[in-house]
This record gives C-alpha cells, structure tokens and sequence, in this order.
C-alpha cells in the first residue's frame, strides 16, 4: 500500500510549481486530490493533465469563495483527510518604497488566505483526524534585502502553523509548515535580477555559496507528502527547513 493511499488532498495553488508539484507526488502515492488556483483554466489543465479527481478554484483572500471551493473539493472526494496551504505571492521592494497596496495584498494572500482555508477546514479534518500542511520559507526565519513584507508573511504563517498545532492537538489534527530556501519556480526567476543588483553578485554564485544548489519543486513535495502521511502521526507543530544548509551557515 502506498503512504497515502486513500488520502483526501485539497491543495491551493496548484496549477503549477510547487502545487503541482504536490499534488502529482500525492496522486503516484496514492492520494485523491482536489487541483486549485485562482487560474481557472489553468487548474483545468494541470487537473487533466496529472488524471486528478477534479478541481475547486478559489481566490484564498475572499472568505466565502474559500467555503465554497471547500465545499466543493469535500463534495468531490467525499471528506478531506489534508489541506496544502500552498497558494501565495511574492513582493520584491524595499520597505521603505513598497506601495501600502502591495503590502496589504501579500498579506492577504499568504497570511489571510491560509487562516481562512484552515477555518474553512478544520470541522472536516476533526472528523478524519486529518491535517495541514503549510507553504511557508526560510524568509519567514530571517530577514533579506527586498523581501521585507513575503518574509513578515511567511513569519507569521510558521507562527500561525506553531498555534494550529496546539489548539487542534486535542482534535487530532496535526499542523505543520515546510520552509524551502531558494527553488527552481517562476517565483524565483522572477526575483533573480532583483537579487543581482541588490548582492551585486550573480543570482547562480549566490545559491551555490550558500545552498549549493537550487531545490527543486519535488524535493519539497516529497517532505510535504512524508508530512500529510501517517509515518508522521507525531509530528505537529513544526517547521521543515529545506534549503542545502543556507540557514545554517554564518558564511
């Protein structure tokens, strides 16, 4: 049998990347999941494509299209055994010139959006003594130039993810967070030259000194997977790092 099979995933933003990435690794593991993303016909796509049991598209800022893509996803698969808060955005300024708009979208996105989907969800994994794992990164454990606001979010989450834990213990639904350094995703790319001129370094120098090399979108699929099985049944509250040593070097 395979570690997840039978297992009931929804997974945001997972028409490509990192999501997808997830969700396919789920699915040759057993699982039935649900594609979603805010890019409904690419959602469509990524769900045909990977032979998925459907898809329940959401904007994860707007509460009541978060409780009815859930509804829809349980509709789907009949319960939900995980949730993949994975849906987020990036913002590239420094603090001092990023719009307040900006501010406030990012959070919305990346903090807010993962608070809903998990209230959202919550009442259905009690039943299944399911869990949650959350998309956060090693910029939500330390400070980086441009990155001011995504680190802020992605502090909160991890924090967000330590309290979850707690509170939904007695449930028996565990919560956990994966935090990836720098990976192979469009994200990144699109964050290369910004990095460039603010290290004055090349972008493929910069991750090999400090991580030896960019990850890639599966091997944080394949902690998330370890995480929503039951080999991890005593693991709540936690906060993967998953970045070849970039945290944990002074030089």
């Amino acid at each position: 049998m395979s570690e997840l099979d039978g297992k009931r995933i929804f997974v945001t933003g997972s028409a490509r990347g990192i999501g997808r990435a997830i969700a396919a690794q789920a699915l040759a593991r057993g699982a039935r999941v649900v594609i979603s993303d805010v890019d409904v016909d690419a959602a469509e796509a990524t769900c045909a494509a990977l032979d998925a049991e459907g898809t329940a598209n959401c904007d994860v800022t707007d509460e009541g299209s978060v409780q009815a893509a859930l509804e829809q996803a349980v509709g789907i698969l009949g319960g939900l055994d995980v949730l993949v808060n994975n849906a987020g955005i990036e913002v590239a300024s420094p603090l001092a010139t990023q719009s307040t708009e900006s501010f406030d979208r990012i959070f919305a996105v990346n903090v807010r959006g993962p608070f809903l989907m998990t209230k959202a969800a919550v009442p259905h994994l009690v039943e299944s003594g399911g869990n949650i794992v959350n998309i956060a990164s090693v910029a939500g454990l330390g400070g980086s130039p441009l990155l001011g606001s995504y680190c802020a979010t992605k502090a909160a989450l991890i924090q967000m993810t330590r309290v979850a834990a707690v509170e939904l213990r007695p449930s028996g639904v565990r919560v956990n967070a994966v935090c990836p350094g720098f990976a192979d995703t469009s994200m990144v790319d699109r964050l290369r030259p910004d990095f460039e001129s603010a290290t004055q370094m090349p972008f493929g120098d910069l991750v090999a000194a400090k991580q030896g090399r960019l990850g890639t979108a599966d091997d944080i699929a394949e902690v998330v997977c370890f995480l929503a099985s039951d080999r991890a049944t005593w693991v709540t509250g936690s906060a993967y790092v998953l970045d070849g040593g970039l945290t944990a070097s002074l030089v």
